[in-house]
Formats: C-alpha cells, sequence, structure tokens
C-alpha cells in the first residue's frame, strides 16, 4: 500500500505486536491489519519450533579434549517477554528486520547450552563420558529447562539431543589402542582356542579309530580262535566218527565171521568128497570131473578102465 498508510499480514506462528505513541494498540498471532506508518512501531516474533545444530569444545573432568555434537529445539512461550529482551522490530517494508537480533538469538540459545553442558561434562573423566552420551543429554536437558537465561527470554526448550561424545583423532587412536590390542589378543586366543579344540578333536578321533582298529582286531582275533576251535572240534569229531565207523566195521566183520563160522560149523565133520559133492550141487559134469579124479586117485587099484568117447558123450550129455 502506497502513502502513510500500510497493511500488514503475519502468519499463526508469528505473534504481532503493534505499538503507536508508545503504547500497544493491537497484538497476537496470524493479524492482518492496516496501521499508520509515521506512528507505527511493529513487532514480529516467531513462535514456531527452531531446531539449532551445535558442535562444543570442551573439556573432561581429566582436561581431555573432547567434541559435544547434537541439535537443541526450542520456541518462543512467552513473545512480548522476548520482545522486551530483543530488538524484533520490523523495518518500515513491514517484511525484515531493523536489528540483528533475531538471528543471534540461536546463537545465545546455544551459548548457554554451551556453558551447562560444560557444566555437565567436567563431572565426567574421558573414559566415563565417551559413553555417556544419553545420561549427559538428560542432565543437559533438565538443567536447560532449569535454566533462568531461557526463562528471562521467555523460550522453552522443547528438546536437546547430545548426537556424539567424540575424543580428537589424536586423543581416539590413543584411546583405541589398549582396546584394538585386547580384541587383537581375544582374536588371537580364540584362533589359538579353535586350534586347540582342532587339535583335541583330531586326537580324540585318532583315538577313536585306535580304539575301533583294536577292537576290529580283538574281534577277528576271537573270530579266528573260535574257528580254530570249531575246527578242531570238527577234526575231533570226524575223528570221533572215523574211530566209530572203524569199530561199527570191526564189529560188523566179527559178527559176519561169527555168523560164517556157525554155519560152517556143521560141515567140519562132512569129508572133502562130500563137502566136494555138496558144492556141486546138480551139476553132472561137474559130477563127472569129481569121478574122473577119484578114479585117477585109485588108478593103483584099478586094473583096466576103458572110456569111450561115446561113452564120455553120453556122459556129458546126461
Amino acid at each position: 500500500m502506497l502513502g502513510p498508510i500500510g497493511y500488514i499480514k503475519v502468519d499463526p506462528t508469528t505473534y504481532l505486536i503493534h505499538y503507536a505513541g508508545g503504547a500497544v494498540r493491537r497484538e497476537g498471532r496470524g493479524l492482518a491489519f492496516a496501521y499508520w506508518k509515521p506512528s507505527a512501531s511493529l513487532v514480529a516474533v516467531p513462535t514456531n519450533s527452531v531446531d539449532v545444530p551445535f558442535v562444543f569444545d570442551e573439556l573432561t573432568a581429566d582436561f581431555q579434549p573432547v567434541v559435544l555434537q547434537g541439535q537443541l529445539t526450542y520456541r518462543v512461550a512467552d513473545p512480548r517477554k522476548l520482545a522486551e529482551q530483543l530488538n524484533f522490530t520490523l523495518d518500515a517494508d513491514g517484511r525484515s528486520y531493523k536489528s540483528e537480533d533475531p538471528e543471534k538469538l540461536g546463537d545465545r540459545l546455544v551459548t548457554v547450552t554451551q556453558v551447562l553442558a560444560r557444566s555437565e561434562l567436567q563431572k565426567l573423566p574421558l573414559t566415563q563420558a565417551l559413553v555417556a552420551a544419553e545420561p549427559l543429554m538428560h542432565a543437559i536437558t533438565a538443567a536447560l529447562q532449569a535454566s533462568a537465561a531461557f526463562e528471562s527470554l521467555g523460550v522453552e526448550v522443547i528438546a536437546f539431543a547430545l548426537l556424539a561424545v567424540r575424543a580428537t583423532p589424536e586423543l581416539a587412536r590413543a584411546i583405541e589402542a589398549p582396546a584394538r590390542e585386547g580384541l587383537q589378543r581375544r582374536a588371537d586366543e580364540a584362533i589359538a582356542e579353535r586350534r586347540n579344540a582342532a587339535v583335541e578333536q583330531e586326537r580324540t578321533i585318532k583315538e577313536n579309530e585306535l580304539r575301533t582298529e583294536a577292537s576290529v582286531q580283538a574281534k577277528r582275533q576271537a573270530l579266528a580262535t573260535d574257528k580254530q576251535e570249531a575246527d578242531i572240534n570238527l577234526e575231533k569229531q570226524r575223528e570221533a566218527l572215523v574211530l566209530a565207523r572203524a569199530e561199527n566195521a570191526r564189529q560188523e566183520a566179527e559178527s559176519q565171521a561169527y555168523a560164517l563160522e556157525k554155519q560152517l560149523e556143521p560141515l567140519r565133520t562132512l569129508d572133502l568128497a562130500k563137502l566136494e559133492v555138496l558144492a556141486g550141487g546138480q551139476d553132472p559134469r561137474r559130477a563127472i570131473a569129481m569121478a574122473f579124479r577119484d578114479l585117477a586117485l585109485n588108478a593103483s587099484q584099478i586094473g583096466t578102465l576103458s572110456i569111450t568117447p561115446d561113452l564120455l558123450n553120453a556122459l556129458m550129455e546126461k
């Protein structure tokens, strides 16, 4: 708007105060109005939450340097109180500020935060501070919420995050060296234990193999002994069987001889001629042969004996 009359409109997160003649004419969030430029003074205080990252270089209780990295989140809870402490007056264009105070608010709050963080950090030695990010964060948050500096500015802490507590690179290497050596030593011990376990396992396997082999050999010897004893027993059985068969054959032969002897006993009283006749049976040729033998035996007692071919043929035919 041209001329001495201006118009301003702010968003809902901006608290606007309209001064005229040294008195507050209107104030509130998200206002929109026309005003008389020559006598008006406009103060705009943002009330939205603001994130301010930070990195602090501090000393621990044992005077060791560390770096604190994190983020502070705040918002203006009492715009009137902040406007009394810092200059948030808008320029004539109604858009920019007349001073740098609004831009320095975050730096001022970070400075207060650093002082409180230093107070908490100096309670801890280096080794504890490096692993106490969460306890430090809670302690610093409580200190910020109770800070008179924040309360006097009308600012409240929404959140405080401590992302890291780090030692300097040189100090970190010095601290890490024993840890690395310890890890390396434990790694070497683990390797040695694995090797010893492997050796022990191999020894156990060898012992099991030897015991198994000894058991197999013992079983083989036992089987061989059993087989030998079985062979000996079999041979004894065979020998006993042969002896039994021989005894049976002898007894059978004796029985047969005795039976034959009994059968021939009646014939012992007969003379040879009768036996021969009996042996010859009904065979005429045998009888004729025996007759001629008797004639031959008694030839000295026979005078003259004529045997013609006709007689022989007649005898043989009969």
